[in-house]
């Protein structure tokens, strides 16, 4: 099963945050996310929802 990637700019929209907060959330390692092959960032959906011992942020789900 392929995991689902979205870009910052829809991060930022599905949990209400600044595109400053999804970056610093990359470099402390909160979220997990790949490099497309032009250089772009995508976050891996089910990341963002999970806190970093793993369990759900509270009062967040994940849109489907």
């Amino acid at each position: 099963m392929e995991r689902q990637t979205i870009s910052i700019m829809k991060a930022c929209e599905l949990v209400g945050v600044s595109r400053r907060t999804i970056y610093n959330w990359i470099a402390a390692g909160k979220v997990e996310y790949v490099r497309t092959a032009g250089g772009s960032i995508r976050i891996f959906v089910d990341t963002l929802w999970r806190q970093p011992d793993g369990s759900a942020r509270a009062g967040s789900s994940p849109a489907a």
